[in-house]
């Protein structure tokens, strides 16, 4: 875990953009020569998860071809990727004496563009995997040592812009540098790696690496019976919809004598033509967080723990889409609700906010025809409330899940980007209401001082999180776009006219403010290109409650009091706050 820690600082330090050096989009991990999860940080549940999978495709496909120096780049969902802005590097580890593969280390960060329909390579409206951006199944991005500037430079902008209405990567430099970054925290590992083997001796680190898996094993073993015995049954179900009204579906049939699961997401809907579509890598993901999340000991995040589970997803189904299924927003959307399930079942907690809030915008991008493609994205996820528990109140105000992102910095977002933050707190009230309240969601405004193209993928706007034992649900998120008119000559109008004595309707609103500016729901999943001037408010969902209100009517009286002090207590248990406590430690 140091390592993989270490390596995490080395990214961090080393990157340039602000999604990875700001924002901490990225993860780091250690994986066995079999490709098995090891070891990790506390970075972004949904990147380790996946990450293996992406491990075990590129020994797959080069077997024996795999030398010292090299290193491979690949974000294909059906490689083991997540999504396509997440691009994972990794590098193989060999032994300084026998010349064979003794460990890989690997990174993944969100690169805040690479191409697509539309800046921020999170288009809400996308259909298939080539209107995301570059999409690579694998590539030796270093080879036996060299650096392969101009194979980068054609997967990252020749090859995404032949699809039509495409544009290759906005802003390649951002990208080659924190992908540089990402290779010399890799190469930080391997580093670390070496120095234990040369402190310990081979032999007893790969038994230490075996023993911690089998430890997650047992431990997600003894899980298990557990809830069988609190439960009362074997069985376990759940069903939640997607806003769209796709189902996903869940039974768990535990063996209680050896402490096994089968995890069957029979049921669940079809592929969709959007991007709700998730890899099964990314339910993997899910699947391994829920169960580390629910043990109460304290474990490195490895493959063990998915040892005593069968994961059956049908094939056809949204969760085990086609090759060209649209993706971005199955690792980020879809995913929460897999989570959702998953502790539905286990009667674990209700319902967090079940939401990211993708929210890009941008400018610039050519087709292929076009020589110096410019231009730029950004993209942040935005926080909401946590679900309350059998002993907790939810938390208000933070990422939650498989997210474990920060947000963009006020100050830095409006230094580097045409936007003035209005407003940035907590959306009072939001949470369920219940025995134990569900956190409260949060409030960002956006004024944007020129025009950009502007998009937000989002869930929760028409679905409520759940509450559980009788709490209340949280409150669905919204999204509002601020819309100022304009003039033919695109000048805005300054000031509301005074009362219009044509209208056929004296007494309305529109008659005495016809030149109000305009406040336009685009719903969940919506692009739209913003005027200089223009707002967008974002509401995020609040998080269900647990247990019935003990007193309604006092419950009403102290709703929107959430400043108490189980915020304190468990805002500072979160894996960010853990991380900064490491990082202070050195």
């Amino acid at each position: 875990m140091s390592v993989a820690e270490a390596m995490g600082r080395s990214l961090q330090q080393t990157s340039i953009s602000t999604n990875i050096k700001e924002r901490l989009d990225f993860s780091c991990a250690l994986f066995a020569p079999d490709g098995d999860l090891v070891a990790n940080a506390p970075f972004i549940p949904i990147h380790l998860g996946s990450m293996s999978f992406a491990v075990k495709y590129q020994m797959q496909l080069h077997g024996k071809d795999i030398k010292p120096g090299d290193v491979f780049m690949t974000n294909a969902p059906h490689a083991g990727g997540s999504h396509l802005p997440d691009i994972t590097i990794i590098s193989p580890v060999f032994d300084k004496e026998s010349n064979k593969i003794i460990f890989f280390t690997a990174s993944r960060g969100h690169h805040a563009d690479i191409g697509g329909i539309l800046p921020g390579s999170m288009p809400p409206t996308s259909t298939n995997i080539f209107e995301e951006g570059a999409n690579i199944v694998s590539f030796k991005i270093v080879k036996e040592g060299v650096f392969d500037k101009a194979g980068l430079y054609d997967y990252m902008i020749d090859k995404p812009a032949q699809y039509p209405g495409s544009s290759g990567c906005r802003n390649i430099r951002d990208v080659e540098s924190d992908l540089k970054a990402q290779i010399a925290a890799n190469h930080k590992g391997i580093q670390l790696i070496h120095a234990i083997v040369d402190d310990y001796g081979l032999e007893t680190v790969q038994e230490y690496m075996y023993h911690i898996r089998v430890n997650a094993e047992t431990s997600v073993r003894n899980l298990l019976k557990d809830v069988v015995k609190r439960a009362g049954t074997n069985v376990l179900a759940a069903t939640d919809h997607l806003d769209d009204g796709s189902p996903i579906c869940l039974k768990v049939v535990i063996n209680e004598e050896d402490g096994s699961a089968e995890l069957d997401f029979e049921g669940t809907g079809c592929e969709v033509r959007g991007n709700l579509n998730a890899p099964i890598s990314v339910v993997h993901s899910a699947v391994i967080y829920c169960m580390r999340a629910m043990l109460d000991s304290d474990i490195p995040l490895n493959a063990g723990c998915l040892v005593p589970l069968t994961i059956k997803i049908p094939e056809g189904s949204l969760l085990s889409p086609s090759l060209t299924a649209a993706v971005c927003g199955g690792n980020v959307l879809t995913s929460q609700r897999i989570v959702d399930v998953v502790l539905k079942a286990f009667h674990a907690c209700a319902a967090s906010q079940g939401c990211t809030n993708n929210l890009t915008f941008g400018a610039g991008g050519k087709d292929k025809d076009g020589k110096n493609i410019t231009g730029w994205g950004y993209y942040e996820t935005i926080a909401g409330g946590s679900g309350a528990g059998p002993t907790w109140h939810g938390t208000s105000g933070v990422h939650t899940h498989i997210t474990n992102t920060r947000i963009g910095d006020v100050e830095i977002l409006e230094r580097r980007y045409p936007v003035l933050i209005h407003q940035f707190g907590i959306r009072e009230g939001s949470g369920g209401k219940g025995k134990w309240r569900g956190g409260d969601g949060v409030i960002r405004e956006f004024e944007f001082t020129e025009g950009l193209q502007v998009s937000i993928l989002s869930e929760r706007r028409t679905r409520q999180p759940y509450g559980m034992e009788g709490g209340h649900p949280g409150s669905l998120g919204r999204n509002t776009w601020i819309k100022q008119l304009r003039k033919a000559d695109g000048d805005l109008i300054d000031s509301p006219s005074s009362q219009c004595s044509l209208s056929p309707f004296p007494h309305s609103h529109t008659s005495s403010n016809i030149n109000a500016p305009r406040r336009i729901n685009i719903g969940g999943k919506a692009t739209v290109f913003m005027g200089k001037g223009d707002r967008l408010i974002i509401e995020t969902p609040g998080a269900g409650a647990w247990g019935v209100p003990e007193d309604e009517e006092d419950e009403e009286e102290g709703g929107g009091d959430h400043d108490c002090s189980h915020v304190k207590v468990w805002a500072a248990r979160g894996s960010l706050a853990e991380r900064d406590a490491a990082q202070a430690a050195f």
